[in-house]
């Protein structure tokens, strides 16, 4: 086994030096990576932004569209023949065709290629003609993500940090009676085994629902084609010390063991290790409206993520012996149109809080890093309305679950996140001075004018933050 990963990461490693040699020298590849938790809006991110790299009318913080320097844009198939294709023109007519709709959610890995023409800047510019960059964008669920920390972990230690953490869920009531009624030493009997991980799996989805992030294995949550199997049939439970054979205990091991190797650590190799660029998106706002613990939770959420990145400089030197790192990370708080735009630089202040030790560390080894609020489909207008003599700050947009047309003031987030984070963390259940409400919008029905791209916030900021210097 020592031999065959040696040979493998030789291999790895001499296929990384040429595609760098062949990036470097002919037609650029930036890989950029989507993730987020559930809800966040990976796919809505996805489709608007590549609709507006095509069409650029309104990415005016661009610096390339800017100067006239990105002569085409367009769409070729991805490189990875293995990696089912983005379906942009479904998730596009989804959002801007005659009954627009929010399109499905991230189930999987896929990957799209958008390449363009564009002229270099600089002293460059005059000696060289257009040159092709070839942006890959690589989507993948953010649950899958959190799964690279059980590398590090053994089947014990991550049964006792799971079921500690657990211990005083409301979520997890039905699920603990189950899992303590069971011995781990006695023999293995696969309907029990099948009852303990369904049970298991019915906590994650309640947890996840209820605002918890920390819900891994992220498979169980999405399946796919590995729903029922042995590798997916599997739980904590209350051990100390070594197991012996044919127990309950060594069966949940051996299982656990299994899907780190044949679920997360192909994952890790053939996608994830791979990204230069990656975007973090945060529906902070959901969290918000769930209370301090979502909020607490989210926030160790994004250290956790952070610390699947081996973030850095991609120096030519460093990717021959170490492999790539993340250059630039972009924290993203999402839906930035359900609030009035006055409180949009509250919510990156929030966003920035959330993220604090996260970006720090990444910072620290040589990533540069960023966070801001958007939106990347707007679905509301902003208006001022009258109440008890003052003007409030107002969003008006279709109600996703009546159709109707409705005006929402969601209350005033403070000026100091800390206001938010100390109650987080310090374990309060409910914020005592406020009540954030926040609503789910239908996407407006939409005329685009030629040239124009669906209509954002910020997704201009974004793209120049993540791509800008390649372009």
């Amino acid at each position: 086994m020592v031999i065959s990963s040696l040979a493998d990461s030789l291999v790895r490693g001499v296929e990384s030096v040429g595609d760098r040699v062949s990036e470097t020298f002919f037609e650029p590849v930036i890989r950029l990576g989507v993730t987020g938790l559930a809800r966040s809006g990976k796919t809505v991110f996805i489709t608007s932004l590549v609709a507006n790299l095509l069409d650029r009318g309104r990415m005016t913080s661009l610096v390339a569209q800017q100067e006239g320097r990105i002569n085409a844009a367009y769409l070729q198939p991805q490189p990875d023949d293995t990696v089912p294709r983005f379906d942009y023109e479904s998730h596009l007519s989804a959002l801007t065709g005659p009954e627009a709709h929010w399109p499905d959610s991230t189930r999987a890995v896929s990957e799209l290629r958008l390449s363009f023409k564009a002229r270099p800047a600089g002293l460059l510019a005059g000696l060289q003609g257009p040159r092709t960059v070839h942006l890959d964008i690589v989507d993948y669920p953010g649950e899958w993500l959190l799964d690279l920390a059980l590398l590090d972990k053994s089947y014990e230690e991550w049964s006792q940090e799971t079921l500690a953490r657990i211990e005083t869920r409301a979520e997890a009531v039905e699920f603990l009676p189950t899992v303590h009624s069971v011995d781990p030493s006695g023999a293995h009997d696969e309907p029990a085994a099948q009852a303990l991980a369904a049970a298991f799996t019915a906590y994650l989805n309640t947890a996840r629902e209820a605002g918890f992030y920390d819900c891994t294995p992220g498979r169980f949550l999405l399946p796919g084609d590995l729903a029922g199997s042995p590798v997916l049939t599997f739980a904590p439970l209350p051990i100390s010390g070594p197991s012996r054979r044919r127990t309950l205990q060594r069966e949940m091991e051996r299982r656990y063991e299994a899907y780190k190797s044949r679920v997360v650590k192909p994952f890790f190799r053939d996608h994830f290790a791979r990204i230069d660029r990656q975007v973090v998106l945060v529906d902070a706002l959901g969290a918000i409206h769930k209370g301090p613990q979502a909020v607490e939770d989210m926030r160790r959420a994004m250290a956790d993520i952070l610390s699947a990145f081996r973030p850095g400089r991609n120096a030519w030197l460093s990717q021959l012996l170490l492999g790539k790192r993340v250059e630039r990370i972009l924290f993203a708080a999402t839906k930035a149109d359900h609030l009035h735009h006055l409180q949009h630089p509250r919510l990156t202040a929030i966003m920035e809080a959330l993220t604090r030790d996260a970006r720090d560390r990444a910072s620290f080894a040589g990533a540069e890093t960023a966070a801001l609020s958007l939106a990347s489909l707007r679905a509301t207008t902003e208006e001022m309305r009258s109440h008890n003599g003052s003007e409030l700050p107002c969003v008006r947009g279709t109600l996703l679950d009546s159709g109707k047309p409705a005006a929402f003031y969601p209350g005033e987030l403070p000026d100091d996140p800390s206001h938010l984070l100390s109650p987080a963390r310090n374990g309060a259940s409910i914020w005592l001075d406020d009540d954030y409400r926040f609503m789910a919008f239908a996407p407006a029905n939409l005329t685009l004018r030629p040239g124009d791209g669906p209509p954002h916030i910020r997704l201009d900021r974004a793209a120049q933050f993540l791509i800008g210097d390649r372009l």
